[in-house]
């Protein structure tokens, strides 16, 4: 009975022998080619349509700062409009680059490497955009400075028991442990950019901020060090700042919103649209600029595998919502539960169970997750979805709060969405310009990762698992 079996084995073919020199040489050439190399005429483009979108932003802050928030379409009581759904979106989608990268390092998970570097750089880019919103919903943003805990004659101190304040604390923390994070990995990288620059003042921007970069073992173990200290850092940071981002509503008696599960729900939600970017971003990127042997279909895969994991918990806390609504016999809980599914804001409802529900159940079929169209197209969609989400949450329940006598009806002005189109266009054209300025793939990991693979201690980049 294990004759077969056996013999089968025997005639495997063995795998193929890696030449790590020759590999090093290919992972510097692909990735440090791409900010080395000329741009196209489609990066041209694509930076041209990111600066007019940004333009656009700059415009509808100008004005916003000339008129105030007037011009979008809060009023009362939905005094929270699109920037707030619009900061939570975006602030959920900075926690994948930081997951990626700190909490699968510290697991040891070496499919992160293709991907972790540009997941960084969204991170950062991600977060920028959500600490425009509620700066700018203040009214008068010039006045930030109250809600940091500055010495003063007046004694004019935070409201701690503000979200707004919670808000500043959790985002400014993640930002800045992002930021060090995404620095400590890069630096190796910025050496290898330095020695194969061509330009002189090339040579010198990335040797300036290389920081004398020489790879003995000193810096090795120095600079790996410092990357799983802050990677022990970051960890904790993907759920208790979306955690504070949950209890904005949570602390809130609106219904709808005083929920005790938020937290966790808004954390899952945060990773779920976060690798929804990733991969947005991660499909085209590897197309363009011909990435397949670096970022190949398990990463593509995993991700995948990741959002139908976080998206089956959104999912459980959407059916609980609407379970504890009616088991708390809470009649204003369930008249906003029975309003969100058939009021004014229904379609909402649906297309979120359509987008965050239906749409990620592809994800059990391995012809999907292999695909990269069909991912692409059911990652746009989950965006879609989980926008629509924060939307619902923010909105509805201050549109339809306790009193019928103030009961509104919400609805974004022009500005209110050529806001939201100009964050996205600034995302677009931070990103563009971070692919052609700095390395989108770790280098160094690659190639540590080719080390370990002749070694015999880890898997091939493009091994299946």
């Amino acid at each position: 009975m294990d004759q077969q079996p056996r013999e089968a084995k025997e005639a495997t073919p063995p795998p193929p022998v890696i030449d790590p020199r020759e590999s090093y040489a290919r992972i510097n050439r692909e990735v440090a080619g791409i900010p080395l190399g000329r741009p196209s005429l489609g990066w041209f483009l694509a930076a041209l349509l990111g600066l007019l979108l940004t333009g656009l932003l700059a415009v509808t802050i100008t004005w916003l700062l000339w008129r105030g928030v007037g011009i979008w379409g809060v009023m009362i009581p939905v005094a929270w409009g699109f920037a707030i759904t619009n900061f939570v979106w975006w602030i959920g989608i900075g926690h994948a680059g930081t997951f990626i990268s700190a909490f699968l390092l510290l697991m040891h998970q070496d499919w992160r490497t293709s991907i972790n570097r540009f997941a960084e750089a969204m991170t950062l880019f991600a977060v920028s955009c959500a600490g425009l919103f509620p700066l700018l919903h203040m009214g008068r943003p010039w006045l930030f400075y109250f809600l940091l805990p500055y010495p003063d004659t007046m004694g004019l101190w935070p409201q701690w028991r503000s979200p707004l304040v919670w808000d500043v604390f959790a985002v400014s923390t993640y930002l800045l442990v992002s930021l060090l994070f995404w620095y400590a990995g890069l630096v190796p990288d910025l050496a290898t950019m330095r020695d194969r620059a061509k330009s002189k003042l090339a040579k010198i921007l990335y040797g300036v901020f290389a920081l004398g970069w020489r790879g003995s073992a000193r810096h090795w173990q120095r600079q790996e060090l410092a990357y799983v200290l802050l990677a022990g850092l970051a960890t904790p940071l993907v759920i208790s700042v979306h955690s504070v981002v949950g209890l904005d509503f949570a602390a809130a008696i609106v219904p709808g919103w005083h929920s005790a599960f938020f937290p966790p729900y808004f954390v899952a939600g945060a990773i779920f649209s976060g690798f929804a970017m990733v991969l947005t971003l991660a499909i085209p990127l590897r197309s363009i600029y011909g990435l397949e042997g670096l970022i190949t279909q398990r990463h593509l895969s995993n991700m995948a595998k990741m959002m139908l994991v976080t998206g089956l918990i959104v999912d459980y806390s959407y059916a609980m919502e609407i379970f504890m609504s009616w088991y708390s016999d809470d009649k204003f809980e369930w008249a906003t539960t029975v309003y969100r599914m058939f009021g004014n804001y229904a379609f909402v409802f649906w297309i979120i169970i359509l987008c965050n529900i239906c749409m990620p159940q592809f994800f059990w079929f391995e012809r999907v997750r292999t695909s990269p169209l069909a991912l692409f197209v059911v990652a746009l969609f989950c965006q879609l979805g989980m926008w629509l989400e924060r939307y619902m949450i923010v909105i509805t329940s201050l549109a339809h709060d306790f009193m019928p006598s103030a009961w509104r009806t919400f609805h974004g002005t022009f500005w209110d969405w050529t806001m939201l189109i100009g964050t996205i266009g600034f995302f677009g054209l931070a990103f563009i310009l971070f692919v052609r300025v700095l390395p989108s793939i770790s280098m160094s990991e690659a190639r540590e990762l080719i080390h370990r693979v002749h070694k015999g201690l880890g898997e091939p980049p493009g091994s299946g698992g």
